[in-house]
């Protein structure tokens, strides 16, 4: 059991629950409590991407290359956005505005044109989530799920298991609940979770006084299993995620073969189990939490269940909110089971209940649902709501921005077929990685659902050209479009997560590393065998 010693500049003892609700993504480093080592790689890293994130852009800017003028200038700037959200000179929202800003000033786009792709419905899902967690945080249900999870001896006496248990609850749900759904939905317990965990170490005496709960590693493990759990999970049925069906249907347009529901299961399922084994072992390798055992938990959780009493006006009012959410999330996913995905009934349900409607929608009844009607008392004020993290919204719409971009000026196309050109790839073999390594390179600057609608579209014709079946390269692609683990902008989830504050850029990019690689071997060697033993292609 190792005790975190760090030297605090308070004094005074931390107040776990305010620091869980109040908490700040992007602080600087006077708003965090960091040790000497610490500090200093901040600060170095914080420098060198102040004046490297210029010097990449305009170096690459000035490079005599053979491209579209709108090309060059987009991928200079992109280049030199990356170093700012890897080293973090300002906060991450703002080093995807300089972007924007930079492709409208240096004509790219008109502005207009660029700010548009800012209206997807991802960023309400975004938007309502965040009200829904507000509310839950606020009135304690998140704090209630906790500790029936906590309660669970199997489960709450070792943090590793704890963790585990939450990613298998997160990929299963992320198989017939869209990932952004399933990670907005159970990110209030997480944290309720990790809270709970820390206050029990702060009762124990096992850290400072005054430390910093949100920078514990077993809160970074918790939080990066719910994000990347929901990626692996969202794999194991053609309805887990968009990319999945667009990869799907571009697939069937192009040779014919269709990808049945039983089939696509039968053929994720070992990806999908192995990749998640792979996930707790490195998670809880790379982020080795600060107790193996919470010991005397069971005591502590009980203990904090008789004080929260009975089930609250405002929290019943939460769960009314929150379930009806969910049920809608959930219905079109039903109706793919019952009727299925080329169904009139399914394209009509999951085009009018689109996540995003839903979420703003459910979000919407905290501020109809009273608690107390005689002094009109609501769920939720607007003064909670304006509290949600905005910063990972507006960093998730320019992420999508960037996507949209990387389409419509035709970069991505480019950067496929000329790679696919000059590496003279002839054998289904080498397009396969090379359909997965792309996937998986734009699926780090964009979300999986804009890497899969651009790469799939340039793997088929590549592979026509050289004479094979575009059908394994292209659903290793789809695959591939999904694991993208490295930066907040890879996918919802990660955003959503990253929101949290408990998980530093640093660390994310770290993990997701390993599995950029694992997911990227997995796929290559795992998904053609599969291919041949389920549909003999």
């Amino acid at each position: 059991m190792s005790i975190i010693d760090r030297p605090g500049r308070s004094g005074q003892r931390t107040d776990v629950d305010a620091a869980f609700r109040g908490s700040a993504t992007y602080r600087s480093l006077g708003e965090q409590e960091l040790s000497p080592a610490e500090e200093r790689f901040e600060k170095g890293r914080r420098t060198v991407g102040l004046f490297l994130a210029p010097a990449v852009t305009i170096v690459f800017a000035l490079l005599p290359l053979d491209l579209p003028r709108d090309q060059h200038l987009l991928a200079a700037i992109l280049l030199g956005v990356i170093v700012l959200w890897i080293t973090e000179p300002v906060p991450i929202p703002i080093g995807g505005l300089i972007g924007v800003g930079m492709i409208v000033v240096l004509g790219v786009v008109p502005a207009d044109d660029a700010v548009g792709p800012l209206g997807s419905t991802t960023v309400f899902t975004f938007i309502g989530a965040f009200i829904l967690a507000a509310a839950m945080l606020k009135h304690g249900v998140a704090r209630r799920f906790a500790m029936s999870i906590l309660s669970m001896r199997w489960v709450g006496a070792s943090t590793a298991r704890v963790v585990i248990a939450f990613g298998l609850i997160t990929a299963l749900l992320s198989a017939f609940v869209s990932n952004t759904a399933t990670v907005a939905m159970l990110l209030p317990t997480a944290i309720g979770i990790l809270s709970v965990i820390a206050k029990l170490m702060q009762d124990k005496e096992l850290v400072a006084p005054d430390f910093d709960p949100l920078r514990l590693k077993v809160g970074v493990a918790l939080m990066l299993m719910l994000a990347y759990g929901a990626s692996v999970g969202g794999l194991l049925t053609p309805v887990g995620t968009p990319p999945n069906l667009i990869g799907r249907g571009l697939i069937e347009e192009a040779t014919g073969e269709r990808i049945g529901f039983l089939d696509w299961m039968l053929m994720a399922l070992p990806i999908c189990a192995l990749m998640f084994v792979a996930l707790a072992f490195v998670l809880l390798l790379l982020n080795r939490p600060e107790i193996r055992r919470i010991e005397g938990v069971h005591e502590y959780v009980e203990q904090e269940r008789a004080q929260l009493g009975p089930v609250t006006r405002a929290e019943k009012n939460t769960l009314i909110a929150f379930g009806l959410t969910v049920a809608c999330w959930i219905f079109p996913g039903v109706i793919a089971l019952t009727a299925g995905t080329e169904s009139d009934l399914y394209v009509t349900i999951s085009d009018r209940m689109d996540e995003g409607i839903i979420a703003v929608l459910g979000a919407s009844l905290l501020f109809l649902l009273p608690t107390d009607w005689k002094k009109r008392e609501f769920t939720l004020n607007w003064s909670d709501a304006a509290k949600i993290d905005w910063g990972t919204i507006l960093l998730f719409g320019t992420g999508i921005i960037f996507g949209s971009l990387l389409a419509d000026t035709g970069l991505a196309e480019t950067i496929g077929t000329s790679s696919a050109d000059t590496l003279g790839l002839t054998s289904t073999f080498a397009i396969t990685v090379f359909a997965v390594i792309l996937a998986i390179i734009i699926s780090e600057t964009t979300s999986n659902t804009a890497s899969a609608a651009v790469v799939v579209p340039i793997v088929i014709p590549v592979a026509m050209a050289a004479g094979i079946n575009p059908f394994v390269p292209a659903l290793a692609a789809t695959f591939a479009a999904s694991f993208g683990f490295m930066l907040p902008v890879s996918t919802p989830q990660n955003a959503i997560v990253y929101g949290s504050g408990v998980v530093p850029i640093t660390k994310m990019i770290r993990s997701g590393i390993s599995f950029d690689v694992l997911g990227a071997l997995l796929i290559v060697v795992l998904l053609p065998v599969m291919i041949e033993l389920v549909l003999n292609v």
